[in-house]
């Protein structure tokens, strides 16, 4: 299955979870934010969204600093 991170298409093997995506991007869910098929997707809801062949996610980073 095939889904898009902001503009990459990327291979999954299988159907997974936002909160499973974004371990195995080695991403820290603190700091990011998701939009799925153009809505933005709650934290708490992460763990029940399950992605689906063709699905277009925006990853945005938050940066700190000073």
């Amino acid at each position: 299955m095939q889904v898009i991170i902001n503009g990459t298409i990327h291979s999954l093997s299988q159907p997974v979870t936002l909160t499973t995506l974004i371990e195995q991007l080695a991403l820290k869910p603190e700091r990011v934010a998701i939009e799925l098929n153009g809505l933005i997707q709650p934290r708490a809801q992460w763990s029940e969204v399950v992605l689906q062949d063709g699905d277009r996610l925006e990853i945005v980073h938050f940066v700190g600093g000073g």
